[in-house]
């Protein structure tokens, strides 16, 4: 059976049921069929977090978030035609359809590349003090803390080496030389280290104005104390494909006020909700930005994340948010340590 033929869904078919078939495959796509395999739309994890920030509930059809008008390639075109035409458009999928409309193959512009290695750097924020983590970072940088079998840091390397990138830059202050002596130059790893070295704190963005230069593609900065199971692959391509100059990785926290909450009208009652959960997204600490973006960056400067995508916001620039929907846990409390102890053996071992 041809690969993309695991991946076809009904319009009926629940959006987390939809989730598990695109998890379950490596070809980041589900193609919608009805019961003859006429193609009725596609759905990539990108439309199922667009749909996710609109509210539609896990349980909706997969219809309410598919795209109804995708672009395909007829039975006669050549291999050659449809990659120049993916290259041209910027698709990552292309679905072949015969006259009637049947899926008859998935083209996947992956397939052509015959390096699959990323020349999208990584930044990861090393340098933090770790102070709501003391006595533990009193010896030791945060980011070198044993979660599970290894340090923090290592998981999250390890983590974009799956995804296959290669160049990092560590940005690295307190206690830098324990990092730099673990980490060396990352060739245990297979991949390239490269070191920031803050003089002084610069802040989640500052550090970023130490790199040697502007990348040519889109750079990742996550901070060094998070774990996370986040799909990379599918991050960069829903930021190419929102066409914005930075993306933030967010995260649904939710509150439950702990009394009846009384609504009224002057001095009249009208409404008792009992205990309601209100719900928000977060800040997850993990951005993509474009290279263009670097450039806003004050060299040498305390200047934090939020005050980028802030200053993004009033300049009319833009900015998107990509709901993390993946396993998450940011380490920067004692019990957020012993919790992700106890998450390590079934998330990463």
């Amino acid at each position: 059976m041809k690969k993309w033929k695991n991946v076809v869904v009904s319009p009926d078919t629940t959006i987390l049921q939809t989730i598990e078939v695109i998890d379950r495959h490596s070809l980041q796509i589900a193609l919608v069929a009805d019961e003859h395999g006429r193609l009725q739309g596609t759905v990539t994890d990108g439309d199922i977090r667009r749909g996710i920030l609109r509210g539609i509930p896990l349980d909706k059809p997969v219809s309410t978030v598919m795209n109804r008008d995708p672009y395909v390639a007829g039975a006669g075109e050549s291999i050659g035609e449809i990659r120049s035409r993916m290259i041209a458009r910027k698709l990552r999928h292309i679905p072949v359809v015969d006259e009637q409309y049947r899926i008859i193959d998935l083209y996947m512009y992956d397939e052509f590349e015959a390096d699959h290695k990323k020349e999208n750097w990584v930044v990861l924020m090393a340098g933090g003090l770790g102070t709501r983590l003391r006595p533990l970072t009193d010896h030791s940088p945060k980011p070198l803390l044993r979660v599970g079998d290894k340090p923090i840091l290592e998981t999250i390397l390890l983590k974009f080496a799956e995804y296959n990138f290669e160049r990092f830059f560590l940005s690295v202050n307190y206690k830098a030389e324990q990092i730099k002596n673990y980490f060396r130059d990352g060739a245990k790893w297979g991949v390239s280290i490269e070191y920031l070295e803050e003089s002084k704190r610069l802040g989640t963005a500052g550090a970023l104005s130490l790199l040697p230069g502007i990348p040519d593609k889109p750079l990742i900065v996550m901070n060094g104390d998070l774990l996370t199971k986040v799909n990379f692959d599918q991050l960069l391509e829903f930021h190419e494909s929102n066409g914005l100059p930075a993306t933030m990785c967010v995260r649904e926290f939710q509150h439950q006020i702990p009394y009846g909450v009384v609504k009224a009208e002057e001095h009249r009652l009208v409404d008792i909700v009992e205990k309601p959960v209100h719900s928000y997204f977060v800040n997850a600490g993990i951005y993509v930005l474009s290279p263009e973006v670097l450039r806003l960056i004050p060299h040498d400067t305390y200047y934090d994340m939020t005050t980028l995508f802030e200053t993004l916001i009033r300049e009319n620039l833009g900015a998107g948010i990509f709901p993390i929907r993946e396993y998450w846990r940011d380490i920067g409390r004692m019990s957020d340590f012993e919790k992700a102890n106890m998450d390590y053996e079934g998330e990463f071992a």
